[in-house]
């Protein structure tokens, strides 16, 4: 359990970081970190740094896939973990 733990802060605090380098290269108009890419970070248990990211730093709140599509995902994994905490750990 430790290491499911530690892997969903590790995995949300990489996923806060892209947003928030997307979102500074976004300003200088460099190279850019595909939405792919950020998706696929909020897909393997990054929702909360994805959905945090975009809050803080205001960044593709107005992008349809990332507007709903977090949100939804982040709904959905934390509808997981509480049924696999009541299922299978207790």
């Amino acid at each position: 359990m430790n290491y499911f733990i530690s892997y969903l802060v590790a995995v949300n605090l990489i996923t806060f970081i892209f947003f928030w380098n997307d979102k500074r290269r976004s300003k200088k108009e460099a190279w850019r970190i595909s939405e792919k890419t950020l998706i696929g970070l909020c897909l393997v248990g990054g929702s909360i740094g994805g959905f945090l990211g975009m809050r803080v730093f205001h960044h593709k709140t107005k992008h349809f896939l990332f507007a709903w599509g977090i949100p939804i995902i982040l709904i959905l994994q934390i509808g997981l973990g509480l049924l696999f905490f009541f299922k299978v750990l207790n």
